[in-house]
């Protein structure tokens, strides 16, 4: 038997195509805020239910750039908040990557 796919994640890097770094520079925070409802279970519209970031869409400085992780299961959750995202990295003309976030390593006692 086998394992189903793991979701892929998208990068959204906030590095334009022709290289430029995208302003304004809080643009990952603002962008993964807007998706910050979009959660496992849904809104239950508690106090409290919109402060912090959703699993499926987390801003991220990976290698000194500014990234946005958008986890494809977003898609099957809510489509419209998948096209959202996408678009504005197509608008924006960002360059995104399909990856998959390592966990890091612990640090070494040496």
């Amino acid at each position: 038997m086998s394992l189903p796919p793991k979701p892929r994640e998208v990068f959204i890097q906030g590095l334009t195509l022709e290289g430029r770094t995208f302003r304004p520079s809080d643009w990952a925070e603002r962008l993964a805020g807007a998706m910050s409802c979009f959660r496992p279970g849904g809104n239950t519209g508690r106090i409290g239910d919109h402060i912090g970031y959703s699993p499926y869409c987390v801003p991220r400085v990976i290698n000194g750039v500014k990234c946005v992780i958008v986890n494809e299961e977003l898609k099957a959750l809510e489509p419209m908040a998948w096209d959202f995202v996408m678009n504005f990295a197509r608008d924006n003309q960002l360059q995104v990557a399909e990856a998959c976030l390592l966990p890091e390593r612990p640090a070494s006692r040496d």
